[in-house]
């Protein structure tokens, strides 16, 4: 680690669009090289232990205003500043923050994952590159299904309906827009192999 100013990514995309496997291909092409962390947005969700669990479940996660930006703003400069952060974790069969928190410390590559990675004017200034994944709606909810049943224990009903009545809409709302902030478009995620060495490239150059 230098200190120089670490190499800010964004990468941004609808649920389950592959935002996270493009995130650990990165993570995979420049650990054994460059220092690498990644900032999930996901860990942000506000803290609900004010809440029951029944009115956690019926939060809109889909929504901005779910997030903690201002505390995910705060350990993003503290990182670049090369200062170490104590960031939250999230844990999503209780619809909460865990109790367990993760060490972070400044590295060369800082990878922001997420939905809204692209969304806030703050966050994108502090972006070297900005990545948005666009994998069709159907292929997401098929995906999302799928994940949600085998590691969020929840029911395909509950699934159904989420996705029908917060997920889409917030998507079309406030996710699909920011796709003109990006610097790079990633159609298919992660099987989109040509576009995925052009991004390792240009780490690489900037690097």
């Amino acid at each position: 680690m230098t200190d120089k100013r670490p190499l800010v990514i964004g990468i941004a995309g609808g649920t389950c669009s592959g935002k996270s496997s493009i995130a650990k291909i990165l993570i995979k092409e420049f650990d054994n090289k460059k220092s690498v962390n990644i900032i999930r947005e996901d860990d942000y969700y506000k803290d609900q232990s004010n809440l029951s669990m029944e009115e956690r479940a019926k939060t809109n996660y889909d929504h901005p205003l779910a997030f903690d930006f201002d505390l995910m703003i705060e350990h993003l400069h503290k990182l670049i500043n090369g200062e170490s952060i104590e960031k939250p974790t999230y844990d999503y069969t209780v619809h909460n923050r865990s109790d367990v928190t993760e060490i972070v410390h400044p590295s060369d590559v800082l990878i922001i994952e997420g939905l809204f990675a692209l969304y806030t004017q703050e966050i994108r200034e502090l972006e070297g590159i900005k990545i948005f994944v666009d994998t069709p709606a159907d292929e997401r909810f098929i995906r999302r299904l799928r994940r949600d049943v085998k590691e969020r224990a929840r029911t395909v009903e509950s699934i159904t309906e989420q996705y029908l009545t917060t997920v889409k809409p917030m998507h079309d709302q406030f996710i699909e827009p920011t796709k003109k902030y990006a610097d790079i478009i990633i159609p298919q995620g992660k099987s989109n192999i040509v576009a995925i060495d052009l991004i390792k490239t240009k780490i690489h150059s900037i690097l």
